[in-house]
């Protein structure tokens, strides 16, 4: 295993973490109960291979996988291992919540003291609930009585709130991005990466793979572009090694679902490097990108000019889960629509208004758009027509 500096701590990471959000399944349905001997056999296989970073929140499997990392982290192994969670704010009704949120977690993780702690999927709407509701305040008070060593945040929105997140606090320790060769221009992107490592943050990568699609089967234009070289990598170890290409980059948590993930990326972790991928790489991964980028159905950018839609819509969101459905064929999407439908944030929501059409840049027919993605994503996700 190879290992980097965790930004200004001292400490250096395993350049590959495992993110326990996809643990295996018993089942097939979209939350299935976690196969929890396969799953801790999995954990502690990536730990006894050089694994020192594991990545959980309270969300995954409803609790589920903080039980079992938990269970994994018995005998011995929390002491091998640096432990991420997170305060989820879309689980909490308010502030006064906080404590019994945090202690319950610490009951499910069998630990006394969280090595890393995040303020959960950052957007605009989180960050302002997370400011009003005082919760770096309760996080520093867990610091203080030794029950958290650090505080990061993961993000889902735009690089100028990314940026104004970093510059609203200076004890940020870490944080962590959506980043891999399809999403270099989006969310924070690689002038988030820049920055973040500008002010000494550590940089954790999640779905580097973005969620196992970059190693799906590929469209026939895309497939084409692969013929073009002549590396012996998987389309999993092309997205891996984009990545940890980066110096900036920590580390990068892949969700892994099987052993064989697991052993197949502890050997990509092996051979992967600082510059190893040389300029005709990186400009057939770009053409790569600009041939997804061509075939997806509805351009948006998530630049959120769209936002805040007065009917509750989450239009970026739900607009990147339908080209997700739609180019990768993603069964995930449906899972993460019924959870934006069940909290009254679905396409099912939007009136028609037009005011988000008027407000993009791309002049998108966006409640059309959102008309499309409500009945596609319907057809996995078992929900009224709109």
């Amino acid at each position: 295993m190879q290992y980097r500096q965790f930004g200004k701590l001292d400490w250096k990471c395993s350049v590959l973490g495992f993110g326990a959000m996809r643990l295996p399944q018993l089942g097939n349905e979209m939350i299935s109960p976690i196969n929890e001997p396969e799953a801790i056999r999995m954990i502690r296989y990536a730990i006894d291979h050089g694994v020192n970073y594991v990545d959980t929140a309270a969300i995954y499997n409803m609790g589920g996988s903080e039980k079992v990392v938990g269970q994994a982290l018995r005998d011995g192994y929390r002491q091998k291992v640096k432990l991420a969670t997170k305060l989820t704010a879309f689980m909490l009704k308010s502030s006064s919540e906080f404590d019994k949120f945090f202690n319950d977690q610490l009951e499910r993780l069998q630990t006394d003291k969280i090595d890393f702690y995040l303020l959960h999927g950052i957007d605009r709407d989180f960050w302002k609930m997370f400011k009003e509701w005082k919760a770096i305040q309760f996080i520093e008070k867990k610091m203080a009585a030794g029950q958290i060593k650090n505080i990061g945040f993961s993000f889902h929105d735009e690089y100028k709130l990314f940026k104004e997140i970093i510059d609203s606090y200076d004890n940020w320790t870490f944080c962590q991005i959506q980043y891999n060769y399809m999403d270099v221009n989006r969310q924070a992107g690689r002038r988030g990466v820049e920055y973040a490592a500008s002010k000494g943050l550590a940089i954790v990568v999640m779905e580097p793979i973005r969620g196992g699609l970059l190693a799906n089967k590929p469209p026939a234009e895309v497939a084409q572009i692969w013929k073009g070289t002549d590396r012996k990598w998987s389309l999993a170890e092309w997205a891996l090694r984009w990545v940890w290409n980066q110096p900036e980059i920590s580390l990068a948590l892949s969700g892994m679902s099987t052993m064989k993930q697991v052993e197949e990326n502890l050997a990509i972790a092996d051979r992967s490097a600082v510059g190893q991928l040389d300029s005709k790489d990186l400009a057939l991964l770009n053409e790569v990108r600009k041939v997804y980028e061509k075939i997806t159905p509805v351009p948006c950018s998530n630049c959120r000019y769209c936002m805040p839609c007065e009917n509750g819509v989450s239009i970026p969101f739900i607009l990147g889960l339908y080209n997700d459905l739609e180019v990768f064929k993603s069964r995930e999407a449906y899972l993460r629509y019924k959870m934006f439908f069940e909290e009254g944030h679905g396409a099912d929501k939007c009136q028609d208004c037009g005011k988000c059409e008027q407000a993009c840049p791309q002049k998108i027919d966006i409640p059309a758009c959102l008309k499309k993605a409500h009945e596609a994503l319907n057809r996995g996700a078992g929900l009224p027509a709109r």
